[in-house]
């Protein structure tokens, strides 16, 4: 069993990192580090030399386009610019599916929240006093409409806009990592990045992979408890949650999400959200706007969409947790 810090688990139950099937294929079991997390992967084939060279290299090459961490990839380069900056096929593709889930949540997920991120304390920049006057002032360069992709180009309205993909770019990463996996004729496959999720085929019990949803405790250091398991094939599964990365400022909760409506860290009703998709980036990104949105504004959005299922958690006025299904054909275990 294989634990992480974004609530999900995989209990795939594995008891060695090599299972030999009857038709000469084997199961392999791989991991490593990556976006300052691990990943996890989990696949059959017939043989595994190579493979983890390439997933490797992979994600080597997200990083180099997504993470603002590495001074010269193409995010940074672009939040330093003040001019059109051309773009690789990754970062585009990123791009696109997020205004996608940008005009989907009525910019409940907005990339431009870097500079809040950054003070707040959550990214790679921290400022030193943060007030209303200095979110004022930086809800000036928020908006996802004032970045535009062109010709290959990404074309920002202000120089001073900065975009933040980190709630979307986990999510991508497994996606990438899962097409890899299929472009090697594999068919049964698990890819975790940081607790995001896509599987396809089955585990190496020969059946479908199971996936538990954990219980949003707010409290860093306590153990996990889930709270269900979904039992799942060809899908994505991302959740997002306050309950581990934030800290205490004078008594009260700052939390790494940030409403981009307006300036602080979101309060609402929602402690974690849970979110399946066939894409992991797409799951990734929605399960963070339904974050900002609280449930019952998650809620009108599922209900419009036919490709989106979740599972949210939220606290009653009594602090009881109440719960609200939407996993149409998948199963969903108490334990």
């Amino acid at each position: 069993m294989s634990f992480n810090s974004k609530g999900i688990v995989i209990v795939s139950l594995l008891i060695a990192s090599l299972f030999v099937s009857c038709s000469k294929k084997s199961y392999y079991q791989i991991q490593g580090a990556t976006m300052g997390t691990y990943y996890h992967i989990t696949f059959e084939s017939e043989r595994s030399k190579g493979v983890q060279e390439a997933i490797d290299e992979a994600l080597i090459a997200v990083n180099n386009s997504l993470s603002t961490y590495i001074p010269e990839s193409t995010i940074s380069r672009i939040n330093k610019a003040s001019k059109p900056i051309e773009v690789d096929s990754f970062f585009e593709e990123v791009f696109i599916a997020a205004k996608e889930v940008f005009q989907q949540t009525n910019g409940a997920f907005d990339p431009t929240v870097m500079p809040l991120v950054n003070a707040w304390g959550f990214g790679f920049d921290t400022l030193n006093h943060v007030d209303s006057l200095v979110i004022d002032s930086l809800m000036n360069y928020v908006g996802f409409d004032k970045v535009n992709l062109h010709d290959g180009k990404i074309i920002k309205d202000n120089p001073n806009i900065m975009l933040d993909f980190s709630a979307i770019a986990k999510g991508y990463g497994v996606d990438v990592i899962a097409e890899l996996l299929e472009s090697f004729g594999i068919e049964n496959y698990m890819v975790e990045i940081g607790g995001e999720v896509r599987v396809k085929g089955l585990n190496p019990k020969s059946i479908v992979w199971r996936v538990a949803i954990e219980q949003p405790i707010d409290n860093k250091t306590k153990s996990q408890v889930f709270d269900k398991y979904v039992s799942l094939s060809n899908k994505s599964i991302a959740t997002s949650g306050n309950y581990r990365n934030f800290y205490m400022k004078q008594g009260n909760k700052i939390a790494h999400t940030i409403n981009p409506k307006t300036g602080y860290p979101i309060i609402n009703d929602l402690l974690s959200a849970t979110v399946l998709h066939d894409k992991c980036m797409i799951a990734d990104a929605y399960a963070t706007a339904f974050m900002v949105l609280g449930s019952e504004k998650s809620i009108i959005v599922l209900d419009k969409s036919e490709s989106l299922m979740t599972y949210l958690i939220s606290r009653e006025e009594d602090n009881d947790y109440c719960t609200y299904e939407l996993l149409d054909m998948i199963q969903l275990i108490s334990e």
